[in-house]
This record gives structure tokens, sequence and C-alpha cells, in this order.
């Protein structure tokens, strides 16, 4: 047999790799701006022409096998560098994805991103803001910023960049009380919890009287700007706040935290070039949040 009849059809393999990405037929066919009988038919020909299954026909959906799997990223592996090779031909930018917080996003990265663009006229970066994990292998994601404790998984690195958290609440609010504030001074004020707010921690069994509860760190940071309470946030994010004295640090001690904010990778990434300089850029933008002027 030829090295020709050996290689499954083209288009076999792109409907392979866009429904191992997408997880499922129908978001594939929408990628292809095929049907999804088509993409479909497609994956059964080549399950047939290779003698065994590529995914788990689930009642919950799509699952790769195990050979699948492992065809999976090499054949994705294969269609990136076509991608870059016509990228390169064309003089188009290289696109890299990055998935960061909402909060990262917005008090770290989005103001940087005309300075980026000046750095590094060949890449095109595209923010997804998202709490949600990142499956590298399915969402199309080249980097991301997580909250988290340090990654275990298997494949993927984690380079830690912050996670000092500290209490902080606006002029107007704290009005004449002295500072530092102790626990019971502390415990008289609405108490701003974020989900990442440890407050007993620092109360010292004094009970919350007060809490407002919100679901990002740029909710409770604003909602502290506009004296709405006390905020337990990260350095990182408040530190123009600080600087102008729109917000002032109302305990001493940091709080200690097994969280923090990771710069998460496929391993099989950091041989990129293009993709460590974003990941180099990214680190800057936490060490420059840290860095007093």
């Amino acid at each position: 047999m030829t090295t020709s009849q050996r290689l499954p059809p083209l288009k076999a393999l792109h409907a392979f790799e866009a429904t191992g990405r997408r997880g499922s037929f129908q978001s594939a066919a929408e990628e292809l701006s095929v049907t999804q009988a088509a993409v479909a038919q497609q994956v059964r020909q080549l399950e047939e022409r290779l003698g065994f299954p590529l995914f788990l026909r689930q009642r919950r959906g799509l699952q790769l096998s195990e050979r699948g799997r492992a065809y999976f990223h090499d054949v994705q592996r294969a269609f990136a560098l076509l991608r870059e090779a016509t990228d390169t031909l064309l003089s188009r930018k290289r696109v890299i994805t990055v998935s960061v917080t909402p909060t990262f996003a917005a008090k770290c990265l989005i103001p940087q991103l005309p300075a980026f663009a000046q750095a590094h006229p060949t890449l095109d970066l595209r923010v997804l803001a998202s709490d949600v994990l990142v499956d590298f292998a399915r969402d199309g994601v080249d980097l991301a910023v997580r909250l988290t404790r340090r990654s275990t998984q298997r494949g993927v690195t984690a380079d830690f960049l912050f996670a000092e958290l500290i209490v902080v609440a606006s002029p107007a609010l704290i009005g004449a009380q002295p500072l530092p504030l102790d626990a019971a001074a502390l415990a008289r004020y609405p108490l701003l919890d974020d989900g990442q707010a440890d407050w007993p921690a620092v109360l010292q069994g004094q009970p919350i009287r007060q809490a407002l509860h919100m679901n990002q760190a740029a909710l409770a940071i604003d909602a502290a700007l506009a004296s709405q309470g006390v905020a337990m946030v990260n350095r990182r994010f408040v530190r123009e706040a600080l600087e102008r004295r729109q917000l002032l640090q109302v305990m001493v001690d940091p709080v200690q935290s097994d969280w923090g904010y990771y710069l998460v990778m496929p391993t099989r990434n950091r041989t990129d070039a293009a993709l460590a300089a974003v990941g180099e850029w990214l680190k800057m933008l936490a060490n420059e949040s840290a860095t007093p002027r």
C-alpha cells in the first residue's frame, strides 16, 4: 500500500478534528458550514478506514475513545501546522487565543492590549473572558489565566502569577475611623464577598453582621469604590486605586490563601515561540500590576 493510500481523505480528517475540538457533530458542522449528517458520515467513514472507533456515542454526547484521543492530538497539531504555514505564506497575523478571568481581563489585560499590538505586530491576540475551566483540546484556547490551586493536570503546566489578598475600603466609607482596623471595627462594616474572600480568617470570631455577595472580584472592587462595603481582593487588581487613594488598605497583614492566579497552558505549547512570547507578556502584566510606580 502506498503512502497516499494509507493517508485518510483530508475532508474526513478535517471533520474529525473539528468534532473532537468542538465536542459534537452539530458544532463541527456549524464551523465547517456543512450539515451535521455530512460531518457524522465523514467521521464514520474515517473510523471504518482506520478500523476502530474514534468516538464513544453516549446519551450525554460524544466522547473521544482512548485511541481516538491520541489520534486527535496528532491530527490537531497537523492542522495547526497547516494553518500556521498558510498564514505565514499569506503574511497574515498569527491568531492566539487566551482565556482569562473577567477580573484579570478588566484590571490587567484590556488596558494593555494596544501596547501588545504595537510590540507584536505579527500576532492577533484574542481574549476570552470566562471563569469556566478550559479544555485546551476542545475549546481552541492556547493559554489561560485562572484562579485555582496549582494544576496537576496531565500534559498541562501552571506558572504562578500572584495570590496576595488584602482588605480595602474607600475613604468615604471609613471616614475618621483610625487605621488599621481591628477585627471588632471591621465587623461593623458591610463585607463584600466575591467567593474568594475569607472573612472568618480576619474577624477572629467576630460575627458577620452584613455581607453583600457577588460572583466577580471586579464587582467587589467596584462596590468598594462606591463605598458599599469592605472588600478582600488581590492587591494586583487595586494597585492604581491604592495609589490614587480611592481605596485604602485597612488591615496591615495580607490574608493567606491556598488559591492563586496561574498562567496555564498545554506543556507542548511551551516550545512555540509565539505562545511563549504571549506567556511572558502575561507574566509581565502580573508583575507590573504588583509593582508600585
